[in-house]
């Protein structure tokens, strides 16, 4: 696969996220991304007017009753009439828009992209009925009569690997610790807890083997990043060489079929994500990863359910097929472990307002390889390199993307 220009490289100059909730009263999504594009503004020393290009990151046009929301957004923040355009992957909707900067600055369609996103998901609709515009993103015509919600399909899927490798319930339970602990030191986060494997598995039964705290929540909240090439970063940043300068190097993306029973078995099966596995080989090819393990510094990963995460530790190559629970179990993805996942507490810990979520993803690796982040959640000094993986869907596509810091 040729990279488009390869003398126009994309630079990440600032983020921003604003505060994730399970209702916020305060104001409305419009508010809410105003919050994290002036942080992502200041943090980047750019100005609004300066920027060529925005992304709008959202999900689904049910929560805020608002169709073509992202060209009042665009609005909202003084873009105006520069270009504007909007994506949406499900789950994967933020890392898409990441990708989406990408694209557009490679090909030369602009030098600066700002990419912004939210979801309005706690104050509009009651929880059950949020989960029925949740369930509209499968199948309507052959899954949603058959399972109903997602959790449905994440359970079969989790069921299968704890009969194929002998995973078990104990394991995908400290992914649910390790992610809470860790949102205790984002100030930003949804559900910061401390708690245990045992009050994990004494949590109310949702759907064999997901108990409730395995499971992430329905939030409120918006997100942001700057994207520009050098040479315009050069002209229109004040905090270009005054903060480490970080690179998005890589980034792939892969699908797979929205049924599940139409994936093909024995392998993978409904037990991996085939797309996580096609989006990350295209990802590491362009950013010359090769022992993803050791390759990396932190990595924030999609954990809409605490066993998704550990499946895609393998489907990404942090381990092999069958290690995943063992090795989290003894602490290989925690803080001070081989390779820190979900510092930011993940989607479990910090929140899950789906347009939003790639973008803070990307926002807590620009943080760490930045050093930015809080003392207690941030990885070792010297971290050169963090990915985020996001997905819609159960995996039905995946979004990958790499940052280095280039000294």
């Amino acid at each position: 696969m040729e990279i488009l220009d390869k003398k126009r490289r994309v630079f990440v100059l600032g983020g921003g996220i604003s505060k994730f909730a399970a209702e916020r009263v305060d104001g409305n999504m419009r508010d809410w991304l105003n919050e994290a594009v002036l942080e992502a503004l200041a943090d980047s020393g750019t100005k609004i007017k300066d920027i060529e290009h925005s992304t709008t990151s959202y999900f689904s046009d049910h929560f805020d009753k608002q169709l073509k929301a992202g060209a009042i957004f665009h609005d909202n923040i003084g873009m105006c009439p520069k270009p504007n355009v909007r994506v949406e992957g499900g789950g994967g909707t933020g890392g898409l828009a990441i990708r989406n900067a990408y694209a557009y600055i490679k090909a030369g369609l602009c030098d600066s992209m700002i990419v912004f996103g939210g979801e309005n998901m706690g104050r509009q609709v009651p929880s059950d009925v949020a989960q029925q515009f949740i369930a509209l993103a499968s199948d309507t015509d052959w899954e949603v009569q058959v399972a109903g919600f997602y959790i449905a399909y994440y359970a079969i899927m989790m069921v299968t690997h704890m009969d194929k490798y002998g995973t078990k319930e104990e394991q995908f339970a400290t992914i649910s610790v390790k992610n809470h602990r860790n949102a205790m030191y984002n100030p930003k986060a949804h559900y910061p807890m401390d708690i245990s494997v045992e009050d994990v598995m004494k949590s109310k039964m949702i759907t064999y083997p997901y108990k409730l705290l395995d499971n992430c929540l329905l939030s409120d909240g918006g997100a942001c990043l700057v994207f520009a090439t050098e040479d315009w970063a050069e002209k229109h940043s004040r905090a270009w060489g005054a903060k480490p300068t970080i690179e998005l190097t890589g980034t792939g993306c892969g699908t797979d079929f929205m049924r599940l029973a139409d994936r093909p078995f024995p392998f993978p099966g409904i037990t991996h994500f085939r797309g996580k596995r096609e989006g990350a080989r295209q990802a590491y090819e362009m950013a010359g990863v090769k022992n993803p393990r050791e390759d990396f510094d932190c990595f924030e990963v999609h954990d809409a359910y605490s066993g998704v995460e550990l499946v895609t530790y393998e489907d990404l190559g942090f381990c092999k097929e069958g290690e995943s629970g063992k090795l989290a179990e003894q602490g290989v993805f925690d803080l001070g472990g081989d390779l820190p996942t979900n510092t930011s507490g993940g989607l479990i810990g910090f929140g899950h307002p789906v347009g939003a979520t790639g973008i803070a993803q990307g926002v807590e690796v620009l943080r760490q390889l930045r050093q930015e982040a809080h003392p207690k959640r941030q990885v070792e000094l010297n971290s050169k390199r963090g990915g985020m993986d996001s997905h819609g869907g159960t995996g039905t596509f995946c979004a990958i993307n790499i940052f280095e810091r280039r000294d």
